[in-house]
C-alpha cells in the first residue's frame, strides 16, 4: 500500500522532492494544498506541473476516513466513528469551548495499556495508526468547522491508544500540526497525554518543543496504580515520577496530572493528601485535573459522588496543589474514549 501524503513532515517532503528531481520549494505549495486549501486529490493541485502531480499520485495517497456514525451532544460536542481502509474503526471528538474548538485524536486502533476503568482497552490493540492517519482526523474536523468559518484552536492527544507507544507517528503528527505551512496550531495549544511510558518521556524531553505533557496518574502510590493501570508494573510509579521530574527540569514546563475519580477506589481524602505529598516532595510544578470517571457498562466502577469530588479537590488545594475539576463534555453521547467503538465492535460481532 502506498504511504499517505500526510505521513511526510515538511522536511521529509522536501527531501523526497529533491530525490525525485523537483525543487524543494514545491513542498510549501503541496502543504498549502493539503493543509490550507484541504484538497483531497493531487489532480486539484493546479500550480504543480502535470509531471509532479503524476509522481505524487504514483507514490502517495490520501487518507480515507469513512464516517460510520457521529453523535452530537447537547453541549455541542461531536463524536465521530471513522472507518479506516482496513475496516478498523477509530474515534475522534470535536469539543466546543468558549475559547475555541478542540479536537481529541486517536493514535492507535485499540490499546494494550489495560487501564481497568477505560473502554479503549476492550478488545486489545489491533495496530498503530500512521502519522498521516492521526493528521487526517484533525483535517476532517477542520473541514467540518470550515462550514461555519471556524477553526481548530487546540488539540489533545487523549483519544484511543497510548501515543508514546506509537512515538514516531505521534511526532510526525505533531510536527505537521505546528508547522507554519501546515495547520499552524500553536504548540502551547497542544497536549499529549501518556499513561507513563518512561523511555518515551525521557525522549520527549529532548524534543525541544513547547507542547504540553499530561500524565494519566490516577493513583498516589505504586500498589493502587498497579491495580488500576497494569502498565505500572512495567514502569513503576517512582520511575514514572523520576522521568517526569527530568522532563520538567529539561523543559521548564508544567505537567498536568490527570486523575480519574472512581467511587470507593481512589477518591478518598487520604488519597488526595498522599498525592499532594508526592508532588511536594518531588518539588513538581504541577496541575491536577480531576476527572469524574464515566460509567462503562463492561466495567464495574462507579462515579464518585459529587460531594466527595469537592472534598478531594479541597484536600489538594489545602495542601497548596493547583487543581481543577474537569468540566464534563459529551456525557450524554458516550464520549469517553472507546465507548462508541466498543458498541460498533459488538454490533459487528452479532
Amino acid at each position: 500500500m502506498k504511504p499517505f501524503i500526510y505521513d511526510l513532515t515538511f522536511d521529509q517532503l522536501q527531501v523526497w522532492l529533491k530525490e525525485n528531481g523537483e525543487p524543494a520549494f514545491r513542498a510549501g505549495q503541496i502543504f498549502d494544498w493539503i493543509y490550507v486549501k484541504r484538497v483531497m486529490s493531487f489532480e486539484e493541485m493546479s500550480n504543480l506541473s502535470k509531471g509532479l502531480r503524476e509522481k505524487l499520485m504514483d507514490n502517495f495517497q490520501f487518507v480515507t476516513l469513512k464516517e460510520i456514525t457521529h453523535m452530537k451532544s447537547s453541549d455541542g460536542t461531536i463524536k465521530f466513528l471513522f472507518g479506516l481502509h482496513d475496516d478498523n474503526a477509530i474515534e475522534t471528538v470535536v469539543m466546543k469551548h468558549n475559547y475555541g474548538n478542540s479536537v481529541c485524536v486517536t493514535t492507535q486502533v485499540g490499546c494494550r495499556v489495560g487501564c481497568t476503568f477505560c473502554a479503549s482497552t476492550l478488545g486489545g490493540l489491533k495496530r498503530n495508526l500512521t502519522g498521516g492517519e492521526i493528521v487526517a482526523q484533525v483535517v476532517a474536523a477542520q473541514k467540518i468547522l470550515d462550514e461555519t468559518n471556524e477553526r481548530v484552536s487546540s488539540i489533545v492527544i487523549m483519544g484511543i491508544g497510548e501515543p508514546f507507544e506509537n512515538y514516531d507517528a505521534t511526532m510526525v503528527f505533531l510536527r505537521n500540526m505546528i508547522h507554519e505551512k501546515g495547520l499552524n496550531i500553536g504548540q502551547r495549544h497542544i497536549t499529549v497525554s501518556t499513561s507513563g511510558i518512561v523511555p518515551s518521556i525521557y525522549k520527549f524531553a529532548e524534543e525541544n518543543t513547547q507542547i504540553n505533557l499530561a500524565i494519566s496518574i490516577h493513583a498516589p502510590n505504586d500498589k493502587l496504580r498497579s491495580k488500576l493501570m497494569p502498565v505500572n508494573r512495567r514502569f513503576p510509579f517512582d520511575e514514572v515520577m523520576n522521568s517526569l521530574k527530568f522532563y520538567q527540569e529539561k523543559t521548564g514546563r508544567r505537567i498536568t496530572f490527570e486523575y480519574a475519580l472512581i467511587g470507593g477506589v481512589n477518591d478518598q481524602v487520604e488519597h488526595a493528601e498522599e498525592l499532594a505529598d508526592v508532588l511536594q516532595r518531588m518539588d513538581m510544578l504541577a496541575h491536577v485535573n480531576l476527572i469524574p470517571v464515566n460509567y462503562v457498562p463492561e466495567r464495574n466502577y462507579v462515579r464518585t459522588p459529587r460531594n466527595d469530588i469537592f472534598k478531594f479537590h479541597k484536600a489538594l488545594v489545602d495542601k497548596g496543589i493547583n487543581a481543577t475539576i474537569r468540566r464534563e463534555q459529551g456525557h450524554d453521547i458516550a464520549a469517553a474514549c472507546g465507548q462508541l467503538r466498543s458498541k460498533h465492535m459488538e454490533s459487528n460481532a452479532r
